[in-house]
């Protein structure tokens, strides 16, 4: 360990390490990239990849982010541009959650749909994209549906669970497993022009409650189709909340439901249930400071 710290602190360009710095590291020690960032962002250094992140979060919260573990069911459309941001953030682990293999009619909207990827599996998709958008991300895929029969062991060990599902029964399954594990949950969902976002902390009923009148079937986006926008807004909202949550920051879209006009450019807020008092959900891991912090 102390071999790697010097190795960081003598090529540091103050406190940031370059990609080129981390790729050394990782042939000279024979570690992974995952090991280099953790290193580095534990001892108060940061790769240069999240410069861009440094005005609006400390190295304590990136070290935040890489410590926590997400769950995104569904790779699809919504999915898709989850991991990508996810990724992108720094989030440190995420499973991806999926049965499906691509079909040439996810080529217009979801991220990891390529003509070169059809009747691959989706997760395997989401392993193979993260790896080349940040190694130091590890994706676990699971190649399977989610459920209630499934849902605990799917979601053992998760910080957040990111509904990116286009099933009304899956997403109460997985709103019901939440619940029992006392995981948060991102709950969003589209069609066509149309959709919307909420958060649903443990004790919350946001889920149900948005659902409360559904018929069994289908979402609305079988109806109403799906264009490459619409999920790239939603799953955007999502990540800012997963953000949230993670670092305890802001106003998180709990006991409301934020819906997205896109056709005629509206953002409307519906309120579900609010008490009198809204507790603020601790996270534990957000105590992680950087152990020394590089001059």
């Amino acid at each position: 360990m102390n071999n790697i710290l010097t190795f960081l602190r003598n090529r540091a360009d103050g406190v940031m390490i370059p990609w080129t710095v981390q790729q050394e590291a990782v042939e000279q020690f024979g570690l992974s990239f995952a090991a280099v960032e953790d290193t580095a962002l534990t001892h108060g250094l940061l790769p240069a990849r999240y410069q861009r992140n440094r005005n609006m979060l400390s190295i304590a919260e990136q070290l935040c982010l890489f410590r926590c573990r997400i769950a995104v069911i569904g790779c699809g459309g919504l999915g898709g541009y989850i991991i990508e941001q996810a990724a992108r953030l720094g989030v440190g682990t995420i499973i991806a959650i999926d049965p499906d293999i691509f079909e040439e009619h996810n080529l217009n909207r979801q991220l990891l749909a390529t003509p070169a990827m059809l009747g691959q599996a989706k997760v395997d998709a989401a392993q193979l994209r993260v790896n080349e958008v940040n190694p130091a991300v590890t994706v676990i895929p699971v190649r399977a549906a989610f459920c209630t029969a499934n849902g605990h062991e799917l979601l053992k060990g998760v910080t957040v669970a990111v509904d990116a599902l286009d099933s009304i029964s899956y997403r109460l399954e997985l709103a019901e497993t939440c619940a029992e594990m006392q995981i948060p949950m991102v709950h969003g969902a589209i069609g066509g022009w149309y959709g919307h976002v909420a958060t649903q902390l443990p004790g919350d009923t946001i889920v149900q409650d948005i659902y409360r009148n559904w018929v069994q079937g289908k979402g609305i986006e079988k109806d109403l189709g799906n264009p490459a926008f619409t999920p790239a807004v939603v799953a955007s909202l999502q990540v800012a909340e997963v953000c949230k949550i993670v670092l305890g920051k802001g106003e998180l879209l709990r006991h409301r439901k934020l819906m997205v006009d896109l056709l005629d450019m509206e953002i409307n807020e519906i309120r579900y249930n609010e008490p009198a008092q809204v507790i603020p959900y601790p996270l534990p891991f957000c105590e992680y400071e950087p152990e020394v912090t590089a001059g």
